[in-house]
């Protein structure tokens, strides 16, 4: 299905890169207006210090067919969210999709770490870049988004309720980051029902992101160098597929279906028909558990 969310105001929270870029791209190319925060700018770097900026986000998602707009935001920071959603209301006097994709954990989590060992700063500073924000955030977007009905939030997270059920997410703050935005999406659920919204969390497969790449030292062109490294990376994904995901569920008159649950970038492909930039409809979580978790060589035929 092609998406058309032409006349959609949305708010891509965390939108500088990653899968937030990935996010307010493809709601572009479905004609929505899109307003892309971060704390990275063309004048100012965050911490993460990356040349990655909201304003390039912006420019994408314009290029795409959409409106894209940055706003610098600290989502830490109540008053600056509080005037983040005030500018929405002057300027479009609505709100229809929220998309908290807001992390900044990269830098801070020590993996395999039990809670005594890993760092209780960086690890509290996590919690709070990582949960407090979607709060914050949903505290203040949500009551302009439930005016009309129809509404969506997409809490990002990375793991499927079902997989992060079973298996240790590496450190207890980690863990805690990723099962608790996927709850907080289950309870936003039972609240924005009688508005007429919807509320679900969703998590992307192996992603490609910038930082990713660099990681693996490759571009997106030739990526598949990395599976020399780390074979299993031939399940990867762009940020764009998720986008894919996030356009489909935001153009599906009957999303309130999904009203609570835990999706995948992958699982929602099956439903909707969508494939990646690169014509593959990965299945990465499944293949996690079946190929990877089991320990089998890697073989994306039948996931991929």
């Amino acid at each position: 299905m092609t998406a058309d969310l032409r006349g959609k105001v949305a708010l891509v929270a965390g939108g500088t890169r990653g899968a937030g870029r990935g996010i307010a791209v493809e709601l572009g190319a479905a004609g929505a207006v899109v307003y892309v925060t971060g704390r990275t700018t063309k004048d100012r770097q965050s911490e993460y210090a990356r040349p990655e900026t909201i304003e390039e986000t912006a420019e994408m998602v314009t290029a795409a067919g959409g409106r894209g707009i940055a706003v610098r935001v600290d989502h830490l920071k109540a008053a600056e969210v509080e005037a983040l959603v005030a500018k929405i209301r002057h300027e479009e006097g609505r709100l229809d999709i929220l998309v908290n994709d807001i992390w900044g954990g990269e830098h801070l989590t020590e993996w395999n770490k039990p809670v005594w060992e890993h760092s209780l700063e960086k690890g509290l500073r996590m919690l709070r870049l990582a949960i407090d924000t979607h709060l914050i955030t949903a505290h203040f977007a949500l009551p302009l988004m439930i005016e009309r009905p129809g509404g969506l939030l997409v809490e990002l997270t990375d793991g499927t309720s079902e997989y992060n059920a079973t298996h240790y997410r590496l450190n207890p703050y980690y863990d805690l980051v990723k099962t608790g935005v996927t709850r907080a999406a289950w309870a936003h659920a039972r609240d924005l029902a009688p508005h007429g919204a919807t509320a679900v969390s969703l998590t992307p497969g192996w992603m490609r992101s910038e930082m990713m790449l660099d990681a693996y030292q490759v571009r997106e062109e030739n990526w598949r160098d990395a599976t020399k490294v780390q074979p299993h990376f031939v399940i990867s994904e762009t940020p764009r597929f998720t986008g894919r995901a996030v356009a489909a569920l935001a153009a599906d008159s009957d999303r309130a279906r999904f009203n609570g649950q835990s999706l995948s970038s992958g699982g929602l492909a099956k439903i909707y028909g969508f494939d990646d930039v690169d014509g593959s409809r990965p299945d990465c979580w499944r293949y996690m558990d079946e190929v990877m978790e089991a320990g089998k060589e890697a073989d994306v035929a039948g996931y991929r």
